[in-house]
């Protein structure tokens, strides 16, 4: 139960960015913690998830001067309902605040995997790996030996991308990040066979360069000129998935895409999107994919941990320059 004179404290944007928000696009406000009502819980939250799409919520789809939402993992402190016991560890997204009350249609109760550390649930088990498997399993239909090349190859889901296509049987694998170092880390750690900086000269020649045979499958983090170039460098019956378009939501005026439309009919090409929450149902066999790899030790974690509720907003203002290296994640202090 918590303290009479515990304090909440939660983010709430303050007003609407033009380009790259800044830390004054937000406020961290005072509460006392709240208390849960019948069919609720309190929980403490102990993971919190920042992730690019809530740049693009940020025009529009957060309501400003209230709580944000996010995906987080928090521990039931005070329980209201049997359904949610508490000292169970839940998934929920009423985030970016260091205690909700949820209801338990709003959480998903954590399966327990020995060995697996709680961060993995989201990571590679979370919503960051479903994306990664679906764009893989549902919307590719990957195919063993496929060449693949990914965008944003250094982020959360260009690295599970990378990770999960190895273990699927992928052939060559081709990623772009934005800094030599990532570049580095893909090739040595991530299991890419090639890796480029994608500021280091035009995208279509990098790709040329790194996958002269072209490629089967694009899987697309960020749009704009990298997604031009992938076009061209697909061979017949190439598939695009589009998972997101990082690479513009700070840049509302940039050019439109540019590539060879034909290219489309005469190569046969799909270019296909998805929104990871139609797929939901796939996360028990997401699980049952990604939990003996990472018993194994098959598969690893890439992820940027940073410790402190106080330190989510430049979390996610780092992460949003890219400033990680696999998944962000903000950790509650008390756990380091």
């Amino acid at each position: 139960m918590s303290s009479p004179n515990a304090i909440a404290l939660t983010v709430q944007q303050t007003a609407r960015p033009v380009g790259f928000p800044a830390p004054d696009h937000f406020r961290f406000a005072e509460s006392p913690v709240p208390e849960p009502l019948p069919g609720t819980a309190l929980v403490e939250n102990l993971y919190w998830s920042v992730d690019p799409y809530h740049r693009e919520m940020m025009d529009g789809d957060f309501e400003l001067n209230a709580p944000l939402e996010g995906r987080t993992l928090g521990r039931v402190i005070e329980s209201r309902d049997p359904a949610l016991p508490e000292g169970e560890i839940v998934f929920h997204r009423a985030g970016w605040r260091t205690h909700s009350v949820v209801r338990p249609a709003e959480t998903r109760r954590l399966p327990h995997y020995d060995g697996v550390p709680l961060s993995a649930y989201l990571s590679v088990l979370g919503g960051t790996g479903l994306t990664a498997y679906v764009g893989l399993t549902r919307i590719a239909q990957l195919r063993e030996g496929d060449d693949l090349f990914v965008s944003g190859a250094a982020g959360g889901v260009g690295t599970a991308t990378g990770r999960f296509a190895r273990l699927l049987g992928a052939g060559r694998l081709v990623g772009s990040a934005g800094s030599p170092a990532k570049v580095a880390y893909l090739k040595e750690h991530v299991g890419y066979d090639e890796a480029f900086d994608y500021h280091s000269g035009p995208v279509a020649d990098l790709l040329a360069k790194a996958a002269p045979d072209g490629i089967d499958v694009f899987v697309d983090n960020v749009g704009g000129g990298q997604l031009g170039a992938a076009i061209g460098a697909l061979r017949e019956r190439g598939r695009v998935v589009r998972v997101g378009t990082v690479g513009q939501y700070n840049t509302p005026d940039a050019p439109p895409v540019l590539f060879n439309h034909a290219d489309v009919v005469e190569k046969s090409l799909r270019i296909e999107g998805f929104l990871v929450r139609d797929h939901r149902d796939v996360q028990e066999e997401l699980d049952a994919f990604v939990v003996p790899h990472l018993l194994s030790g098959r598969l690893a974690l890439d992820e940027t941990v940073v410790d402190g509720f106080e330190r989510i907003v430049d979390a996610f203002l780092s992460m949003l320059r890219g400033g990680n290296t696999g998944k962000m994640i903000v950790r509650n202090a008390s756990l380091g």
